[in-house]
């Protein structure tokens, strides 16, 4: 059976996963197209030409991201007061488990500010 820092660290990882799908859609072609690096973009279309379609459906990879993220937080919150084991080891890598799994959901949303801003919000913060 697996401890509920493990899971919660789990949820918490696969939401990190589809946050960098937010990156990849809307954050990464905006920065390098800012930064005059448009030619890198096209190869990056050319070696991968899913990236346009991730893109293209935006809406959707950030909907599953949104619902990853909250089922991370939510385990998250509702595990916030189990008990971790009394051996020592065991206590030492549960704490470890629990704060690797709250700074990767911090990384998750984080990451998941910026792509929405980058797919969202750009338009209006530069008109």
């Amino acid at each position: 059976m697996t401890t509920p820092q493990a899971r919660d660290t789990a949820l918490s990882t696969f939401a990190l996963f589809t946050s960098l799908g937010t990156l990849l859609c809307c954050a990464l072609p905006a920065l390098l197209v800012g930064l005059g690096a448009g030619a890198v973009l096209a190869g990056m279309v050319s070696a991968w030409p899913q990236i346009t379609f991730v893109s293209e459906h935006k809406a959707v990879v950030f909907w599953v991201a949104g619902v990853a993220l909250t089922l991370a937080a939510s385990a998250r919150y509702a595990s916030r007061n189990a008990p971790c084991p009394i051996e020592p080891g065991q206590a030492a890598a549960c704490r470890r488990l629990r704060r690797f799994g709250d700074i990767t959901l911090a990384a998750s949303i984080m990451i998941y500010a910026v792509g929405a801003f980058f797919a969202f919000g750009i338009e209006t913060f530069l008109s």
